[in-house]
């Protein structure tokens, strides 16, 4: 009977480890034949790890070499939920939120992730990731990242642009040349032990290629007399908002371009998207009188007048078919060159009607408007001007005075540096070249004649008198001791529901210096100034203010390198 029973129990001992050992066959069978490749590429994902190296973005450049935007080595945490227990977890969801500037509950959503790799928080200020080190959670740790800087904060905002945490160009030169200043990322596939170590053990490694450097046209200091006078005169004249451009006249180079309102790059992404806005190249308007310029030189290059040419202007009105249009002084008999010196209206539509509209229109479209300049800046708009064919019987007396016609301050001053420069109209640009990190060019950018659009003696008789309305017209506030200037002055209504507003007006002075060898061409342009809202009043001190200091500084920069060269 004994016997019997551990024979009983033998068979049922044997049996069930024979089951068991099936059990386990068909197990391990099943893992060997479905499972096998999915388990063998989580064992891979456990153990090969592939870093992203992140390449270095370019840094942005004054043109003498200042910089204005690079990066700076930064922290950025992560965490790995996969191997932390509910103890580290839960000391990070207490410690990190305020270290972190982020709510616990974000935290906690993130460490609940059924993931190796969860972000926590991208370029930690150093000192704050010195003291999540000192914490010593498990399960947390650092990926060494870049961060841009800007040195100056809102200088130059609307030139520069910035760009975002992943060192994405979002806008100005940092969207225009984003894949040549992002570079290309290379790679690193690394070792981990089962604890998700890692070992250094490096399997691939594709070096990084870092971005291309760009250097500017602008001017660092000539940008900071430009943004100081402008401010200082929104405040002053109560502006909504302003544009001023500094432009070389001979080489068409941008020195410095300003907008009100403006934001401080390192805080761009709490900035409101209409400070952001590049008025001087999106933002178009009626430039009033300082259109006049197309006219006078259109007038002296057909031959069709003369300066001292007389012209009666009607004492202040004058009808242009159902519209009467005025001065904002009453003339009488002035010559053409007095008719430019005092900007009337009446004077500029006399003498456009004796040339005739498609003569307008051909030299209006000789100084580009209507076109962009093609400058290497996102969002330059074409601005208006409508064909002949389309204008309406009261359009020859509002379009050459600079109404029904929209531009933007960058036209404007290139117009006028085309008349300065000879009557060749210059490509205006704003990076001189871009280089690697070693110093090599890679591309360069210089001079581009776009067109010659009046010949150089009708140059040099519309110059002479732009010099009258400084001297004697209505830019007498633009005048600088000891050498002359040319400019004009435009006032514009603005347009409020169809009709033209009473109280609202656009202020612009337009100009150049010196008269004899003229260097730098500029433009200042502010919307609803007041309770002073004229041109000459508003916009011709700060040009003098601008061009002044700007000549002065770099008279003294080109002594400094004669000096230093004979040296």
């Amino acid at each position: 009977m004994q016997t019997q029973k551990h024979a009983l129990r033998f068979i049922v001992t044997f049996l069930t480890l024979i089951g068991c050992l099936l059990i386990f066959i068909v197990k391990l069978s099943l893992i060997q034949v479905f499972k096998s490749n999915h388990l063998a590429e989580l064992a891979e994902k456990q153990h090969n790890h592939v870093i992203e190296l992140e390449p270095v973005r370019g840094s942005i450049f004054d043109r003498n070499l200042r910089p204005l935007a690079f990066n700076v080595p930064v922290h950025s945490l992560f965490a790995n939920p996969k191997i932390m227990s509910l103890k580290d977890k839960q000391r990070a969801v207490a410690l990190l939120p305020s270290l972190l500037g982020v709510e616990n509950q974000f935290v906690k959503q993130r460490l609940s992730k059924d993931k190796y790799f969860v972000w926590l928080k991208r370029k930690l200020p150093a000192d704050t990731a010195k003291k999540i080190k000192d914490l010593n959670i498990r399960g947390l740790d650092f990926r060494k990242e870049s961060k841009r800087f800007y040195p100056n904060g809102s200088l130059s905002a609307h030139v520069i642009g910035f760009a975002d945490l992943d060192n994405e160009g979002i806008e100005g030169m940092e969207l225009f040349y984003n894949k040549e200043l992002k570079g290309k990322p290379g790679k690193m596939q690394i070792l981990r032990d089962a604890r998700q170590r890692e070992l250094m053990i490096e399997q691939v490694y594709i070096p990084p290629q870092d971005g291309f450097d760009i250097v500017l046209t602008i001017d660092e200091t000539v940008q900071y007399i430009t943004e100081r006078a402008l401010f200082k005169a929104i405040e002053k004249n109560n502006a909504k908002a302003g544009s001023i451009i500094v432009l070389d006249i001979k080489t068409g180079e941008i020195l410095a371009l300003a907008n009100y309102p403006t934001y401080n790059l390192e805080d761009a992404g709490n900035s409101h998207a209409a400070n952001r806005t590049n008025r001087a190249v999106s933002f178009v308007y009626e430039p009033g009188s300082v259109f006049k310029i197309v006219a006078a030189s259109a007038a002296l290059e057909e031959q069709t007048f003369v300066e001292d040419d007389k012209i009666f202007c009607e004492n202040g009105e004058y009808r242009v078919a159902n519209h009467i249009l005025h001065d904002h002084h009453p003339h009488g008999t002035l010559s053409f060159r007095e008719v430019f010196e005092v900007s009337s209206n009446i004077g500029v539509t006399k003498i456009a009607e004796k040339l005739g509209a498609d003569i307008i229109y051909k030299y209006a479209k000789r100084f580009r408007f209507g076109e962009r300049t093609q400058i290497d800046l996102k969002g330059e708009v074409s601005g208006f001007l409508r064909h002949p064919s389309q204008w309406s019987k009261t359009s020859i007396g509002a379009i050459p005075i600079g109404h029904e016609v929209t531009s933007t301050p960058l036209q404007n001053v290139c117009a006028i540096a085309a008349v300065a420069n000879e009557g060749y109209y210059m490509r205006p640009y704003i990076v001189k070249y871009i280089k690697d990190k070693k110093g090599q060019i890679i591309k360069s950018f210089g001079p581009s004649v776009v067109d010659r659009v009046i010949s150089s003696d009708t140059a040099s008789r519309v110059k002479d008198i732009l010099a009258g309305v400084v001297e004697n017209g209505t830019g007498k506030k633009a005048s600088i001791e000891g050498m002359r200037v040319a400019g004009k002055t435009g006032t514009a209504q603005k347009i409020e529901n169809g009709t033209y507003s009473h109280s609202r007006f656009y202020a612009t002075f337009i100009g150049f210096a010196p008269l004899d060898n003229p260097r730098l061409a500029a433009i200042v342009v502010f919307d609803e100034p007041h309770p002073q809202y004229f041109g000459g009043t508003v916009s011709a001190p700060v040009f003098k203010e601008v061009v002044e200091n700007s000549l002065k500084y770099l008279k003294s920069i080109e002594s400094i390198k004669v000096v230093h060269h004979q040296k």
